[in-house]
């Protein structure tokens, strides 16, 4: 059973402030104490003062409730939640009642506590009925999917295609036919879709809805309202490895990390304590653009040696005799078979990343690296040697515990990302629902 820190000052102290202003209150587990769950309070819902309308006060403790019902690692009671959250019993079953007609919150089968008086009820998030909508463009695919608040994905697609210079009228016409069908597909399932999100290999402005450039895809300063429109569901954009990485945090693989997308280009985000680092709208960043040898390869974006025109994917397969197209399987073909030409294609790859990552961990004190995206099933070629150059560079290498892994959730990470993270906002402000 959870316990809310009370008090103010507990709260202020304890809590930290998003850069969009939200504080988070700290719940700790009284059966594990080192068991920590954070909750999001917006400041001018202030539990401080009691001056907050009875109205944004609702909203607020609906967003608590959904919090910590959706955010335990085990279903939670009413009464729990209401010793979670500090809210009475009373106000807890008033306020799951609307989350449960909502399609937020359900009910599991009453479990017997062993006590006196009725058996407990489990609360759980919905399945299958609320869901977010994700999208992505990749230089080799397009992607949407159907998520629930189980973290379930319900329904995905994914088209193959070479986008690399590509026009994004006639690129964005097949997205949004795609996200089309997911729609109708919704609503044979009779599921609601929350909103939905958009990855995209470049920078954006999230504000906007603009991508500034994607240089991998040819593409500079594209409004994406011009292209698509999904009539009463708001639509808004995102970097795919930002999105690709709060994937791997509802994973729950771990909560601080550097995540490095691999594929044509190279993305990266930093996670501190499961949240982005560097802002409300996240920091993510083109690791791909560090110059990693200084005298290498001329690169599309104008620069000399960035880690993509060693370490990318089009890189390694065109430096092994391959095509940049060929599908990775193909350059795992010829590691299996010693083939000199790909270790060798490899080993730059390998030399590079440690570079680059190398620098990460000193400025950042990461320990932890995932890598996703393409080049996650030539982890195992490249664990041991990378990990090696990385320690000889890494000052903290011989007092930390450093790791690389790869990502577990496989293709469309972003898309599923993108997804979640409409979600995540709906947990966040419920009452929109309610």
């Amino acid at each position: 059973m959870c316990q809310r820190i009370t008090g103010s000052h507990d709260v202020q102290s304890a809590g930290a402030f998003y850069p969009s202003g939200i504080c988070l209150a700290v719940l700790t587990n009284s059966r594990n104490p080192d068991i920590v769950t954070t909750v999001p309070i917006h400041p001018h819902q202030s539990t401080r003062n009691g001056a907050a309308r009875q109205q944004t006060l609702r909203a607020q403790n609906l967003a608590l409730v959904a919090y910590a019902v959706t955010n335990s690692a085990e279903p939670l009671s009413r009464a729990e939640v209401a010793s979670a959250t500090g809210l009475t019993r009373a106000t807890v079953s008033t306020l799951v009642d609307r989350l449960i007609l909502a399609g937020i919150l359900t009910e599991l089968a009453p479990v017997a506590t062993g006590g006196a008086g009725r058996p407990a009820v489990p609360l759980v998030p919905a399945a299958r009925t609320l869901v977010g909508l994700g999208l992505q463009v990749d230089v080799d695919y397009l992607a949407a999917c159907l998520v629930d608040l189980t973290g379930e994905t319900v329904v995905s697609q994914q088209i193959p295609g070479d986008f690399r210079d590509s026009d994004p009228v006639f690129v964005l016409a097949q997205l949004a036919d795609l996200a089309d069908k997911m729609v109708e597909r919704a609503e044979e399932l009779g599921l609601r879709i929350a909103g939905a999100r958009l990855a995209l290999p470049g920078l954006v402005d999230t504000e906007l809805g603009i991508l500034r450039i994607a240089p991998n895809l040819g593409w500079s300063e594209v409004n994406i309202a011009d292209h698509i429109q999904l009539p009463g569901i708001p639509l808004s954009i995102s970097n795919d490895a930002k999105l690709a990485a709060l994937a791997e945090v509802d994973a729950g693989v771990t909560d601080s990390f550097v995540y490095v997308s691999g594929d044509l280009g190279i993305g990266g985000a930093i996670v501190v304590n499961g949240e982005l680092f560097g802002g409300a709208h996240g920091w993510s960043g083109e690791f791909g653009h560090v110059i990693a040898e200084a005298n290498g390869p001329q690169c599309g974006c104008g620069a000399y040696g960035c880690l993509e025109t060693i370490a990318g994917k089009a890189a390694i397969m065109t430096n092994a005799g391959l095509s940049p197209t060929a599908p990775i399987i193909a350059l795992i073909d010829l590691l299996d078979a010693d083939d000199a030409r790909a270790k060798a294609a490899l080993a730059a790859a390998n030399k590079a990343f440690a570079a680059v990552l190398s620098d990460i961990i000193n400025v950042l004190d990461l320990p932890t690296i995932i890598i996703g995206g393409e080049l996650a099933p030539l982890l195992p070629y490249l664990h041991d040697d990378l990990m090696r150059q990385i320690k000889l560079r890494v000052l903290s290498a011989p007092y930390a515990s450093l790791r690389i892994q790869a990502s577990g959730i496989g293709s469309n990470q972003a898309a599923i990302g993108g997804a979640r993270e409409i979600l995540r906002e709906v947990i966040g402000n419920p009452a929109t629902w309610c």
